[in-house]
């Protein structure tokens, strides 16, 4: 009879090992600083404190000047219970190595900037200058633009949310200057049982034309849509869901159809340089008087000839009987939604560049946020800004490259 003996090698040892494993390398430590907006008709503020509150909770310092939040009815308590460090004093804020701003830098801030600084936010092309840019460029700072910032979907999302506000606010805007306290037509925008529904316009078929159609639909409007790209039509109609009264920009139709509208709205967007002026002010002068036109695209010159730049203390003008609704920056209006919309997309980001050990680090990686970037370490990698202003272009690429 045979044996299986188990055999033992004399060298195999019973003792327990400890376990190993992979360790990320440590993250960096961020030092964010918020800023109060001092720039022209804004209320928005970056961060929420909610957002802050993970921040800290992720090891992460926040400075924020006394009364940031104040547009978008958050209180200095809100921000200091969530974590954050409150300052009076606004040179403290601008000593943070990472700036996040609602509003673009302006030429009062220059001053403040620190060498080698990092800044977040919007770029507005329409004000923006070649000095402002040249100054920024010799303090070596590295910028990164709301506008051209994208998400793995390869969209820009933050520009999307804004979009989503402007469009829906753009039929609550045209509902309460139709209305008899604001001295319009006394209309209902939409329409009631037995009486015929209001006529809506949208030149655009954009996300702000979108969402505008959507909201007016909602309402009970009867809704038709301008635009010159056959795709955008489609994919509008698509993304609402059922059929449209749909058409390219002919300038006799659209004539036409504004003789006869309640509510006219310009939605147009323009990749570059200026939105073009689509409505004549002979086409103005033929709509019925009482009507609204709301010029969204008034953020780059506006796509209707009567237009002027308008505020959120007076909204509004009348020409040719006609109410005219120019305000720039429309989702500033409504603050605390378009806060927590941009923060939702600002707070996850600053989490994941402080795991990768800062956002040099982070942008060997991640593509989506080298596309945001329009200044790396003081050189100018956006190429239309560069042609622009004539100012010299490096490639990001070719930067972080050499940076190894």
């Amino acid at each position: 009879m045979i044996h299986n003996k188990p055999i033992v090698s004399p060298s195999f040892s019973y003792e327990t090992l400890e376990e190993t494993l992979d360790i990320k390398p440590k993250g960096a430590h961020l030092n964010i600083g918020i800023p109060k907006e001092i720039a022209f008709q804004e209320n928005r503020i970056a961060l929420t404190p909610d957002a802050v509150g993970v921040l800290v909770s992720n090891g992460h310092s926040v400075t924020i000047e006394h009364n940031a939040g104040e547009g978008a009815h958050y209180s200095d308590r809100d921000y200091s219970e969530a974590g954050a460090r409150i300052v009076y004093e606004r040179q403290e804020v601008y000593k943070c190595p990472i700036l996040v701003k609602s509003a673009p830098v302006i030429e009062e801030e220059l001053p403040l900037l620190q060498l080698n600084q990092l800044i977040i936010s919007p770029l507005h092309l329409s004000l923006l200058k070649a000095e402002l840019l040249q100054k920024m460029m010799e303090k070596r700072i590295t910028a990164i633009s709301f506008e051209n910032l994208k998400d793995d979907s390869d969209s820009y999302p933050i520009v999307r949310s804004m979009s989503e506000i402007a469009g829906s606010a753009v039929m609550l805007i045209a509902a309460r200057y139709l209305g008899s306290s604001d001295k319009g037509k006394g209309v209902l925008l939409g329409g009631i049982s037995g009486i015929a529904p209001t006529k809506v316009i949208i030149i655009g078929a954009g996300i702000v034309g979108e969402y505008a159609a959507r909201t007016a639909i909602a309402l009970g409007a009867s809704v038709k849509v301008f635009d010159n790209s056959v795709y955008r039509l489609k994919r509008l109609q698509n993304n609402i869901g059922h059929r449209l009264w749909t058409s390219v920009l002919e300038p006799r139709m659209l004539a036409k159809q504004l003789k006869t509208c309640e509510v006219a709205v310009g939605a147009l967007s323009s990749e570059a340089g200026r939105t073009p002026v689509v409505v004549t002010e002979e086409m103005v002068s033929n709509m019925r008087t009482g009507s609204v036109i709301i010029d969204v695209s008034i953020d780059r010159g506006g796509c209707f000839e009567t237009s002027e730049i308008t505020t959120h203390e007076s909204p509004i003008y009348t020409k040719y009987g006609i109410i005219h609704y120019c305000v720039p920056n429309i989702p500033s209006g409504f603050a605390r939604t378009a806060s927590q919309a941009i923060s939702n997309v600002l707070m996850p980001l600053l989490l994941e560049a402080g795991e990768d050990g800062g956002f040099e680090r982070m942008v060997w990686h991640n593509v989506h946020l080298r596309t945001g970037i329009y200044l790396f370490k003081g050189a100018l990698t956006n190429f239309y800004l560069s042609e622009r202003f004539h100012l010299k272009f490096t490639d990001l690429n070719l930067l972080i490259a050499s940076q190894r």
